[in-house]
């Protein structure tokens, strides 16, 4: 399985982080640690939330939906 997972900072409000892995806990553990630079000075991060999908293609085109103004909306208020 793969995952679309929203990451969210606990010392900066409203600063959302989304990705996709096969592996969430390793995922947040690595963005905690300081090994993602785009996630560095946030830390440390929360999840939010994560959706599952059978297969990498559509778990990218999710992501990438995420990342546009209405993902983000969507995802603001459903998940």
């Amino acid at each position: 399985m793969y995952f679309v997972y929203i990451l969210e900072s606990e010392i900066i409000p409203d600063r959302y982080y989304t990705g996709y892995t096969i592996d969430v806990v390793r995922r947040l553990r690595e963005h905690n640690q300081g090994k993602n630079v785009s996630t560095k000075r946030c830390r440390p991060w929360k999840l939010k939330s994560y959706v599952a999908f059978p297969d990498k293609q559509r778990v990218i085109i999710f992501e990438k939906y995420l990342k546009t103004g209405s993902g983000r909306a969507m995802a603001r208020k459903r998940l």
